[in-house]
């Protein structure tokens, strides 16, 4: 492949102002034709307003931007994509009742204004995809496929209109290992045929393992850029946060005691319809961390709310003990604690101050709740104060909204929160999703802080790394069901990544419906 200059992306002294925070201060970073560059940074570093830049979803106040030796000016994607430019985002933009062809080609139909010539489409979809090797028919429908095969649509839609360029943002969040492993061979096999990747992500292991080079960037500021080999993840890390980092997470064995959590023949489904929970039943114990593995979609976020009190279910649920049915209010006075997987969603109050936000879910109790009803407003102050000079949220106000903290800071109320009002179960869901690498480690302490102390910890996350480094015993969902379990000790990613893709004692799934679709 013929380029006019060594570099595919040449983005010089970028600068971009918000009301309240400069987001890239005089920034520049350059990708080659040919490799895989990394860009990583905590949240808040300045990464995704750099690649929305570069992508036309915004403009810059000052800087130049250089596609291939010649000086562009991005209004809008429509630019980027015509300049050669492809992003594929952390959430796929697909339409899930039409079907691959309709989803790559839309916006871009061959035909004329009255009607679309599907038959050359197709044609030119089945050629891509035979093109690049990737196990999907053009006429498959979106929301039957698994998730890493929609992935891949996505990389067919920028393939389609023929970009050179593809920038990727935390492309590895909801794929098994195997999935990942395919992603990487494909994106090394593009950029050797003269093609350029930009790689954003959270998972320093893999950063290492696909790139070429990484650029880091902290506080809006591009800090450096390394070659990729020799390079360790604590000394990127150390690059990222400004200080040594501890990765590995640090217990010692767990010494579990009585049952803290006992669920019987959970079923989670409407009449009809295959259920999302099919039939499950485990233990976690006081005093071990139980660690539920798999691709998100499998019936794992179902599981957590029929725990948690938010979703009906049939089966039994034992708490400590105690048997609730399906009242979040008396789950949570059964001393279960939940860090839910979407904070805005379930966990905060966005509108509401920090100080509201430290009491949610016990602001009816004695502490902070007087006669009449009334709030005591001292108490609740007071609670604040302590909270977030412990859990070291900053900035240190309790009067500010939860919707002006970072993703760390946000996630650090919550775990404030749930931590503290002596809980004797503790559900985490995606603890550390969307979280920078200084309060992923702070996050991780906690977790198994509150093991040590005693509480039952049933952990579920889509990183299969956390899995394996916090957990004490762990279960794999697939399709709603308890596929496999293991110790730790015994645990490896080869292992697990087969579990989670469906690949069992009883179960071989076939190629093209080897895990559920991304909205089950």
């Amino acid at each position: 492949m013929k380029h006019n200059a060594e570099l595919a992306v040449d983005m010089r002294s970028i600068r971009k102002q918000f009301p309240l925070v400069l987001a890239n201060d005089d920034v520049s970073f350059d990708v080659r034709w040919g490799e895989v560059k990394a860009l990583v940074g905590e949240n808040g570093a300045g990464k995704s307003t750099l690649m929305k830049i570069l992508y036309g979803m915004q403009s810059p106040d000052t800087g130049e931007i250089i596609i291939d030796g010649k000086k562009t000016v991005l209004h809008n994607p429509n630019d980027a994509i015509n300049a050669g430019i492809g992003m594929v985002h952390q959430h796929f933009m697909l339409l899930e009742p039409l079907s691959v062809t309709e989803n790559i080609i839309l916006g871009l139909e061959p035909g004329s204004k009255f009607s679309v010539d599907y038959t050359t489409a197709r044609a030119k979809v089945a050629k891509l995809i035979k093109q690049f090797n990737f196990e999907l028919s053009p006429d498959d429908i979106i929301e039957e496929l698994p998730v890493g095969l929609q992935q891949k649509v996505e990389i067919l839609k920028m393939l389609y209109r023929e970009s050179n360029i593809l920038v990727l943002d935390e492309p590895t969040a909801v794929l098994t290992p195997l999935e990942t492993e395919e992603l990487f061979k494909f994106l090394q096999e593009y950029a050797a045929a003269g093609n350029a990747v930009i790689f954003i992500s959270h998972k320093l292991r893999e950063v290492i393992e696909v790139s070429d080079r990484i650029s880091v960037m902290r506080n809006g500021k591009m800090i450096g850029t390394v070659p990729t080999p020799g390079i360790t993840p604590p000394q990127i890390a150390n690059m990222m946060v400004g200080r040594e980092v501890v990765l590995q997470v640090k217990k010692t064995e767990a010494k579990p005691a009585g049952a803290a959590l006992e669920l019987k023949a959970v079923t989670v489904g409407h009449k009809g319809e295959r259920p999302k929970v099919n039939n499950v039943t485990f233990t976690v114990h006081a005093g071990e961390i139980v660690g539920i593995a798999g691709v998100e979609g499998n019936g794992q976020s179902q599981l957590v709310e029929a725990i948690t009190g938010l979703e009906q279910y049939t089966g039994e649920i034992v708490y400590s003990g105690q048997k609730v049915h399906a009242d979040a209010r008396a789950v949570r006075l059964a001393g279960v604690s939940h860090i839910p997987e979407d904070r805005n969603e379930r966990g905060l109050v966005v509108e509401y101050s920090t100080q509201e936000n430290l009491i949610l879910g016990d602001h009816f109790t004695d502490e902070f709740c007087g006669a009449l009803g009334l709030l005591k407003f001292d108490a609740i102050e007071k609670n604040a104060r302590a909270l977030i000079e412990e859990f070291d949220v900053r900035p240190r106000s309790i009067e500010n909204p939860a919707k002006s903290y970072s993703g760390g800071n946000a996630q650090k109320i919550i775990v404030a929160r749930e931590m503290t009002r002596d809980p004797k179960i503790l559900v985490a869901s995606q603890p550390t999703r969307g979280v920078d690498i200084g309060a992923i480690e702070f996050i991780h302490e906690s977790i198994v802080e509150a093991r040590d102390k005693g509480l039952g910890v049933l952990l579920v996350s889509a990183d299969l790394g956390e899995v394996m480094s916090l957990s004490d015993r762990i279960l794999v969902m697939y399709e709603g069901e308890i596929v496999g379990e293991m110790l730790q000790k015994d645990a490896t990613e080869e292992k697990l990544g087969l579990l989670m893709a469906g690949v069992h004692d009883n179960h071989v799934p076939s190629t093209t419906s080897h895990q559920p679709a991304a909205h089950d």
